[in-house]
């Protein structure tokens, strides 16, 4: 596993982003994990937050795009901090975009922040974390709009901070699967719940998932694990 997703790892876990217990998810599932990314609050946070994205996606997808769109709300700080560490470490501008919930009739008019979309840019998605898909069925529309027809605009990828490795609640897949199956683009995450597995489970001294917390990990992953 590279460092740097050995780094953020331990960064969750230090921003109280990942916990481990017992919590009741929104599909009802009882989770012995749960990741939220809106514990990001302060902006060293962010900063260190947006180079790891960075990385991520110049890992997955290099330097072959031109504009970064975080859907509203969680995605927008995301993109923000992305595209200033992505300059920072590549020394490539990328332009960040994202919607709004209601169109705005006024001032800066329509329904997206940041950069304008149009033909002939090619489009990387940056979320927190995807279940379900139900987003990107929101975003994909959007994004598609802008062009003077759909194939104009390319959406060259999806990238997300953890892959939950679980199925959805229509197939065995996992989301990103499913993701990259229904709209042929791929959908990657800077780390898997596998490697989070890897690293905390003998991390050292201080062994975060104990031999009980893996058990339980095993047990959601035997009844929820993707296929």
């Amino acid at each position: 596993m590279e460092q740097y997703k050995k780094d953020f790892i331990d960064f969750m876990v230090e921003c109280q982003v990942l916990k481990f217990g017992s919590f009741t998810l929104k599909s009802g599932r009882h989770s012995p994990f749960f990741m939220n990314a809106g514990a990001y609050v302060t902006g060293s946070q962010l900063g260190r937050l947006g180079k790891y994205y960075a990385q991520a996606v110049h890992d997955n997808f290099g330097d072959d795009f031109d504009v970064l769109f975080g859907p509203a709300y969680k995605g927008i700080p995301l993109a923000v901090a992305t595209v200033i560490a992505y300059h920072e470490l590549y020394g490539k501008e990328i332009r960040y975009c994202s919607n709004r919930k209601e169109i705005k009739d006024h001032g800066d008019t329509g329904i997206l922040l940041g950069s304008r979309i149009g033909d002939g840019d090619r489009v990387v998605i940056i979320e927190d974390v995807t279940t379900s898909g139900k987003s990107i069925e929101e975003t994909f529309p959007i994004i598609k709009a802008q062009g003077s027809s759909p194939a104009a605009v390319k959406i060259v990828g999806l990238i997300v901070s953890l892959n939950r490795m679980e199925r959805g609640l229509e197939t065995e897949k996992c989301a990103l699967d499913e993701i990259t199956e229904r709209y042929a683009f791929p959908a990657r995450a800077i780390v898997s719940m596998q490697d989070v597995v890897d690293a905390l489970y003998t991390n050292g001294g201080k062994k975060i998932i104990t031999d009980e917390l893996k058990k339980e990990i095993d047990a959601y992953y035997s009844e929820w694990g993707a296929r």
